[in-house]
C-alpha cells in the first residue's frame, strides 16, 4: 500500500474510532452508517485493527447471516495478522461456533493462548477458568490455571504492557 494511501487509511481509521467513542455525538443512523463505511474502507485497505473492529461489528450487529459470516472471516484474518483483540474474539467465535466456523474447542484454546501470551487479560482469564473448571476440552490443572491467572492479573494490573505489545500489531 503506498505511503499516502496508508496515511489516508490511518486518518480514516482514527475518525471512525472517534465516531465510535465520542459520547456527545448523537448515535443517529447516519452516524452509524458513516462509521461502518469508514471501518469497511479501512478493512478493505488491509488495516489490521480496522479488520478486527469492522469484523467484530459485523459479526455482532450484522443483519444477515452473510454479514455475520463476513464479520467472522475479518476477525479471523485480523487474528492471523497478530491483532490480540481479534485473537481473543477468534477464540470466542470458535468456542461458541457460528455458521461459517463451527464450534471447535481446540481452535478456541489456541486463539485464547495466542492472545493471552500476547497480553490480552480476558484471554488469559478465560484459559485460567477453563483449566480450573475443565472447560474447552482441557483437563482440570491447578498449575496451568495458576499460570494463566497470573498472566491475567499481571496484564489487568499493568495495561501499559498490553499497549506496548500491541504497538507493533496496530497501525
Amino acid at each position: 500500500m503506498p505511503q499516502a494511501a496508508s496515511l489516508f487509511t490511518r486518518i480514516e481509521y482514527r475518525l471512525a474510532q472517534q465516531l465510535v467513542h465520542t459520547r456527545w455525538l448523537p448515535r443517529s443512523p447516519q452516524t452509524q452508517r458513516l462509521t461502518m463505511h469508514l471501518f469497511q474502507r479501512c478493512a478493505k485497505a488491509g488495516h489490521p485493527a480496522a479488520l478486527a473492529q469492522y469484523g467484530h461489528m459485523l459479526f455482532h450487529r450484522g443483519v444477515s447471516p452473510q454479514d455475520k459470516a463476513r464479520g467472522a472471516r475479518y476477525v479471523i484474518e485480523a487474528a492471523h495478522g497478530g491483532d490480540t483483540h481479534a485473537q481473543f474474539r477468534a477464540g470466542q467465535i470458535h468456542e461458541h461456533g457460528c455458521t461459517q466456523y463451527p464450534r471447535r474447542e481446540d481452535h478456541a484454546v489456541t486463539w485464547y493462548a495466542r492472545a493471552g501470551e500476547a497480553g490480552h487479560p480476558q484471554a488469559a482469564a478465560r484459559l485460567a477458568d477453563a483449566y480450573r473448571d475443565g472447560d474447552l476440552g482441557l483437563p482440570v490443572d491447578g498449575e496451568r490455571m495458576a499460570y494463566w491467572q497470573r498472566l491475567a492479573d499481571q496484564f489487568t494490573a499493568s495495561p501499559e504492557l498490553l499497549d506496548s505489545r500491541e504497538a507493533g500489531t496496530r497501525h
